[in-house]
């Protein structure tokens, strides 16, 4: 059983939120890899963002030690984005091939359900680590939605609800997942 599951989507979808909320249920989750490289960088007195390409390899790196370092070979672990996300923004950015983009996808695969927040108008702010607009959060998720699709995921909009329902939506999934036999992506 593939024990790893993706929440993504684009900025403002309540991820942290529902994340905190699976945690404090007894799940393990792995924070968002960008987030705190933003963080650092602010601590360090830089910009809050290097350039899209360096970034992205920089969360990629992430990504990858945290997936390496996470067991989660005996219950669900639940994700705030994931290899392929970085994924997404080298693609974006031309940065490597759809090969390049295979192997890593092949070498760290995830359960196939992954869990999609749009972003929610109700709930959307910005902060020092969120800088895009509305509009560019969308078209973030819908790319991102786009990006797992073509990589053979399926991808399970979690409806904007309040914080228990969104939770119970994402474990009711995650169960039929299990129990359906999903050995994850390969």
């Amino acid at each position: 059983m593939n024990n790893r599951f993706v929440v993504t989507g684009g900025p403002g979808g309540g991820k942290t939120t529902i994340l905190t909320a699976l945690a404090e249920r007894g799940y393990n989750f792995a924070p968002e890899s960008a987030r705190r490289i933003i963080k650092n960088r602010l601590t360090a007195g830089l910009s809050p963002r290097p350039e899209p390409i360096p970034f992205a390899y920089e969360i990629l790196s992430a990504d990858i030690e945290k997936y390496r370092k996470i067991d989660a070979s005996d219950c669900p672990t639940f994700f705030d984005r994931s290899v392929l996300d970085a994924l997404f923004m080298l693609d974006a950015e031309n940065a490597l091939t759809l090969a390049q983009a295979e192997r890593y996808i092949q070498n760290f695969p995830y359960n196939r359900t992954v869990f999609l927040l749009s972003p929610w108008k109700e709930i959307y702010t910005t902060d020092s680590e969120r800088d895009q607009t509305f509009e560019q959060a969308v078209e973030v998720c819908e790319g991102m939605e786009r990006w797992y699709q073509q990589w053979g995921y399926e991808m399970l909009e979690v409806p904007h609800s309040n914080v228990e329902k969104r939770v119970l939506f994402i474990l009711e999934a995650v169960d039929n997942a299990l129990t359906s036999g999903d050995k994850g992506h390969s």
